[in-house]
């Protein structure tokens, strides 16, 4: 494309040219003619985002901050030419850069390639997204579940037999989605979200551990629901690491509220005895699948644990964990955590 210069010395040399001869409409024309042609639509894919409200000049600084468009100065002209200024509509906008004058006009003008942001969090159940994928993306919580338990979808990750549904493979993290995506559609960019992060280096680190994947995401799953304090992962992955290795049982309150299909405010002695596969409580070994889904920093937790001899945590009330390698530090742990609540309630009381 020429340059700013260049371009000024074009529009005054049809200006001039047209100016006697022709009407308005049609320097107008031949100018629209010639700018639209300017960019190309090859170049790599960006966001841009126009907010609600914003100005034409506002948005031509988005679009040329962001390399959609070299030459703001011409740009804008153009814009205006296309009468563009009063019809902007805001949003996320997937664009490349250096694009075609007219499909950027075309794009922001008729609210073409907008995307919304959708944000999952570390530690939902598969019913918990497809809740918020109703509430914020308009796809029906049932239509959802169905594509999430889909044969040629599990087939396509590589789940064992047995497993229902792709429970711990949508990967937590905030998406930029076009407007109405499907059901479908969301269920496969989340799963390859989750294949993206899986790296050679992460395979080859099963085989040390004595794993499949979807032990090891079954397992993250468990961690990603135990952890309040980000360093405690890779001791509550070795807790339970160190307890399969020794044939215990895992005992991970978050299987038996995963096992009640809701979430416990509290697990309660009486909630153990809850007959279910998923229930660590009762059965020995990981359960059936995950539990939810776990982010990045809990798979990588569970690949590789702290190098400790630890076999019990118990949660402080400021959530971090205090660890334990035999039963009877176990036991004075949970003395400890005991007096400090009853500090708590005490100071609550104080204060009030």
């Amino acid at each position: 494309m020429r340059g700013i210069a260049d371009w000024r010395l074009r529009i005054a040399d049809w200006t001039h040219a047209f100016r006697i001869r022709n009407p308005k409409s049609a320097i107008c024309n031949c100018l629209l003619f010639s700018l639209a042609a300017c960019g190309h639509s090859d170049g790599p894919h960006v966001t841009v985002t126009i907010p609600s409200g914003a100005t034409l000049d506002a948005a031509v600084d988005s679009l040329a901050s962001s390399g959609v468009i070299g030459h703001p100065g011409p740009f804008r002209l153009y814009a205006k030419l296309r009468g563009l200024g009063g019809s902007l509509k805001s949003g996320v906008y997937l664009l490349r850069q250096d694009e075609s004058w007219a499909d950027v006009v075309a794009a922001v003008e008729r609210g073409r390639g907008v995307e919304q942001r959708f944000i999952v969090r570390e530690g939902l159940r598969l019913a918990e997204v497809a809740e918020v994928a109703q509430q914020e993306l308009g796809i029906p919580r049932d239509s959802f579940l169905a594509a999430a338990q889909d044969a040629a979808l599990l087939a396509g990750l590589g789940l064992p037999a047995g497993a229902t549904s792709a429970e711990g493979y949508l990967f937590p993290t905030t998406y930029l989605l076009p407007l109405h995506i499907g059901a479908r559609e969301l269920a496969q960019v989340m799963t390859h979200q989750f294949i993206g992060q899986w790296t050679p280096e992460w395979q080859a680190r099963l085989d040390s551990l004595h794993l499949s994947r979807h032990e090891l995401v079954t397992l993250a799953s468990i961690i990603e629901a135990e952890a309040r304090y980000g360093p405690d992962r890779p001791f509550i992955s070795a807790v339970y690491q160190n307890r399969l290795q020794r044939r215990m049982r895992l005992e991970a309150d978050p299987t038996v509220s995963y096992a009640y299909g809701r979430r416990l405010k509290r697990v309660w002695e009486k909630n153990l005895a809850v007959r279910s596969a998923y229930n660590t409580y009762l059965h020995a070994g990981l359960p059936p699948g995950p539990i939810g889904q776990p982010g990045r920093a809990s798979l990588v937790a569970a690949l590789y644990p702290a190098d400790v001899p630890f076999l019990y945590f118990v949660a402080q009330p400021d959530g971090k964990h205090i660890f334990s390698a035999t039963y009877a530090e176990h036991e004075a742990a949970i003395q400890r955590v005991k007096q400090m609540q009853r500090a708590a309630r005490a100071s609550r009381r104080q204060g009030r």
